[in-house]
C-alpha cells in the first residue's frame, strides 16, 4: 500500500432515515453543529434568515436548503454532506422519511455502509419506523444505531426509552437485524448527540459521535474476495486501460484476473492511478482504478474483475427480495432493466413466490407486488451475468430495477435453490475436436426403422415420470424402436456416483445426463429420461447437446398430488428437514414454457399417458427415407 493510502483518513458513508416529523433533520443539524463540521458562517445566516423571516430559529434548517422543505417542513430529496470526528470522515446521506419520497431513500441507503435510524420517544415505532428497518434489512446495511429522539417531550424517562428500545428491539431481531447501539437523545438540545447529557445519567452507552466512530472500517473490505466491476475500457496510445472502482479486496501487479462472465483471463500489468506522486503495485477496496493487462482482452462494462479463485457466480436467474417502488405494479412475465453495478440486462420476472408483510412478516401469496410491498421473487435474463449472493457478499449481491427512466425497485440477492452455473458452460479440455462418423443419421434410420432422439421427462417427484418412462420403452420396443431409459436413481448408481444434491450437484447431474442421452439419439436410439431437471437452464443445456433430437415431455401433476402419492417417502422427509433443498419443498422447480408435450397424470391414468407418449414418437419419430441398407467400408 502507498504511503499516501496509508496516511488518508477512513472514510464512512452514513445513512440518516426516519419517520417524517421524528426529528432527524433536527438530529442532522445539531450533529454538524456540534462536531464542527458546519461552514465558517452557516449558523448565523441561518439565523438571520429566520429573523428576516420572523420565524423561529430550527436547527433543520441547516440541511433542509431546498425552499419547498422549508416550505412543506419534510425532506424530500437525499443529500450528501460531508462532516469529520476526531477519528474518521463521514459522508452523512440524509435520506427522506415520507412514504412518498421511499424512492430517494433506497437510493441513498444502498450506497452506505451504516445507517442511523431515528424514532421519535414520545410517538414511538411507527409503521415506517418498521418499514424502514427492514429496507435497510434488504439492502444489506448490517450496522445501525437506533436514536430515540426527542427525550425532552418524554422528561428524559428512562422507562420510556426502554420501552420502544425492548420493541423495536424484538422486531429487528426478528428479521435477522441487531441494531449495534440504542441511543437515547434530544436534537434540539443535543443531548447524546457529541457529548453525554447530564439528564439522562442511568444511560451508560455511546453518544451519536461515538457510535458512529465505533462503527466498523470500510477498509475491512479490503479483506473480502476481489471485486472489480468494469466502467469503462479507454484507450491512450498503445494503451487499453480497464477502469473501474474496487468494491471489496485487493488487486497486485502480476495478479490473474478473472472478467465474468466472459471467463477471460489476463494478469494485471500495471495499474494506473491519478494524481498519485508514486507508482502504484496495488490498490484495495474504495479505491478508482485504471489497470493495464498483460494480453488484449476484449472485454464490455458490467463485467467483473475478480481472482480466479473465489470468483462471482454466474447465473441466468436468481431469487431477489426486494421492494417494489412503482405505480405499477410487478406482475409474473413483467419486463425490466436490471442494474448491478456497472452490469445491466433486460429481465423478467419468472415467478412471485410472496409478498411479505413488514409489519408482522407474514406471507402471502399474491399474483402482483403492489407499491410499496416487500417480496420474493425470481428474476431471469437471457444471457449471463456475473454476481454474488448478498449474504457472501453484499458489494455485488444488490440489484436495481428500472422501468423506462424510473427506479422501480431494488433489494438483494439470493441464491438459495439455484446452482452457481461456471462450470456447466465452461470448457475445461482444449484442443478437442469431434470424430465424425461415416454412418450418417438417415442411415442409422434406415436400418433401425425410425429416427433417433431424447424424451426428457421433466416433473415433480412423484408425477409419474419413471413409471412412464418404463412404461413407455417396453410398449415401444415391443413395436420394434431400439429405446433404453436412463433413470435418476440408476445413473446415481455409476456415472454420477460422486455427486451429491446441492444446486451445483445437481445442475451438473443432468448435464451428465444430457450429454449421454445425446450421444444415445446420435446413435440412432431413442433415450428415454427420468428426471426431476427441475432448472431450466439445465434443460436448455440438454436441449443444446442433443438439438433437434431433444423432445420435452412434461409430466405434469400438482404438488399436493405427488406429495400424496410420495412414493418413496422423500416428501415426508423433505417436510421434517431430513432432506434439504428438495424440489417444491425446499428448492425450486421450473416448469417447462413450451414442452414438445405435456401429459398430466393428475387427470389421467398411465394407461392414457404413456398411448399419448407413444403416439406422439410415432408421429415425430418415423424414418424419413428408407434407402437401401448397405455395408459401410474403409472407403465410405
Amino acid at each position: 500500500m502507498s504511503e499516501a493510502a496509508r496516511s488518508a483518513r477512513d472514510l464512512l458513508k452514513i445513512v440518516m432515515v426516519g419517520h417524517v416529523d421524528h426529528g432527524k433533520s433536527t438530529l442532522v443539524g445539531r450533529l454538524f453543529h456540534d462536531t464542527g463540521s458546519l461552514p465558517d458562517g452557516k449558523l448565523e445566516a441561518i439565523k438571520a434568515m429566520c429573523d428576516a423571516r420572523g420565524m423561529p430559529f430550527e436547527w433543520a434548517f441547516l440541511m433542509d436548503a431546498l425552499q419547498a422543505e422549508r416550505d412543506q417542513g419534510i425532506t424530500i430529496d437525499t443529500s450528501q454532506i460531508w462532516f469529520k470526528t476526531k477519528q474518521r470522515d463521514y459522508v452523512l446521506i440524509d435520506a427522506p422519511g415520507h412514504k412518498e419520497f421511499l424512492k430517494n431513500m433506497i437510493t441513498g441507503a444502498a450506497a452506505s455502509d451504516a445507517a442511523v435510524l431515528v424514532i421519535d420517544a414520545h410517538e414511538g415505532v411507527q409503521e415506517q419506523s418498521r418499514r424502514h428497518g427492514y429496507l435497510l434489512h434488504l439492502l444489506g446495511v448490517k450496522q445501525v444505531a437506533v436514536a430515540v429522539n426527542k427525550m425532552d417531550l418524554v422528561d428524559y424517562s428512562e422507562e420510556r426509552f426502554y420501552e420502544i428500545e425492548r420493541e423495536y428491539t424484538a422486531y429487528l431481531a426478528s428479521i435477522g437485524v441487531k441494531a449495534t447501539y440504542m441511543i437515547p437523545v434530544s436534537g434540539r438540545e443535543g443531548d447524546n448527540v457529541a457529548t453525554r447529557s447530564e439528564a439522562m445519567p442511568w444511560y451508560h452507552g455511546p453518544t451519536i459521535v461515538g457510535a458512529l466512530d465505533a462503527f466498523g472500517s470500510v477498509t475491512e473490505l479490503r479483506d473480502l474476495p476481489l471485486r472489480m466491476p468494469v466502467q469503462d475500457i479507454y484507450k491512450f496510445d498503445e494503451r487499453r486501460i480497464i477502469a473501474g472502482r474496487i468494491e471489496s479486496g485487493v488487486l497486485k501487479v502480476g495478479d490473474e484476473l478473472l472478467f465474468s462472465p466472459s471467463n477471460k483471463r489476463a494478469r494485471v500489468k500495471a495499474i494506473e492511478s491519478w494524481n498519485t506522486p508514486e507508482v502504484a503495485v496495488e490498490a484495495g477496496a474504495g479505491q478508482s482504478v485504471g489497470i493495464r493487462l498483460d494480453e488484449q482482452l476484449f472485454l464490455e462494462r458490467g463485467e467483473i474483475a475478480s481472482h480466479v479463485t473465489a470468483a462471482p457466480v454466474e447465473t441466468d436467474v436468481f431469487v431477489g427480495r426486494l421492494f417494489w417502488l412503482s405505480d405499477q405494479p410487478l406482475k409474473v412475465g413483467s419486463r425490466y432493466t436490471m442494474k448491478i453495478n456497472t452490469f445491466e440486462a433486460p429481465v423478467e420476472v419468472q415467478e412471485i413466490k410472496h409478498v411479505i408483510d413488514t409489519g408482522d412478516l407474514g406471507e402471502t401469496v399474491s399474483e402482483k407486488v403492489e407499491r410499496h410491498a416487500v417480496a420474493e421473487v425470481v428474476l431471469r435474463t437471457k444471457k449471463m451475468m456475473a454476481l454474488d449472493s448478498f449474504n457472501d457478499l453484499s458489494r455485488t449481491g444488490r440489484f436495481v430495477l428500472v422501468d423506462g427512466y424510473d427506479i422501480a425497485g431494488g433489494g438483494i440477492i439470493s441464491m438459495e435453490g439455484y446452482a452457481d452455473q461456471r462450470d456447466l458452460i465452461t470448457m475445461a479440455s482444449t484442443n478437442v475436436t469431434r470424430v465424425e462418423h461415416e454412418v450418417t443419421d438417415t442411415l442409422r434410420a434406415a436400418r433401425n426403422g425410425h429416427q433417433g432422439g431424447v424424451l426428457w421427462f421433466t416433473g415433480f417427484s412423484g408425477a409419474g415420470k419413471s413409471t412412464l418412462a418404463i412404461e413407455v420403452e417396453k410398449r415401444l420396443f415391443n413395436k420394434g424402436y431400439q429405446t433404453y431409459v436412463l433413470d435418476g436413481d440408476n445413473v446415481r448408481h455409476g456415472l454420477n456416483s460422486n455427486l451429491g444434491f446441492s444446486p451445483e450437484d445437481r445442475a451438473e447431474n443432468i448435464r451428465r445426463v444430457g450429454e449421454v442421452a445425446a450421444l444415445f439419439g446420435r446413435s440412432g436410439m431413442i433415450a428415454i429420461t427420468a428426471f426431476i431437471s427441475p432448472y431450466r437452464s439445465d434443460r436448455d443445456r440438454a436441449r443444446e447437446a442433443a438439438g433437434d433430437r431433444f423432445h420435452e415431455i412434461y409430466v405434469h401433476a400438482d404438488l399436493e398430488i405427488c406429495e400424496q402419492r410420495d412414493p418413496k417417502g422423500l416428501y415426508k422427509k423433505a417436510r421434517t428437514g431430513e432432506i434439504k433443498d428438495f424440489t417444491g419443498i425446499s428448492a425450486p422447480y421450473e416448469p417447462p414454457v413450451n414442452p414438445q408435450l405435456t401429459v398430466d397424470t393428475g387427470v389421467n391414468d398411465i394407461e392414457t399417458c404413456v398411448q399419448q407418449i407413444v403416439d406422439y414418437v410415432g408421429e415425430h419419430f418415423s424414418a424419413t427415407s428408407r434407402p437401401a441398407v448397405r455395408e459401410i467400408t474403409s472407403g465410405g
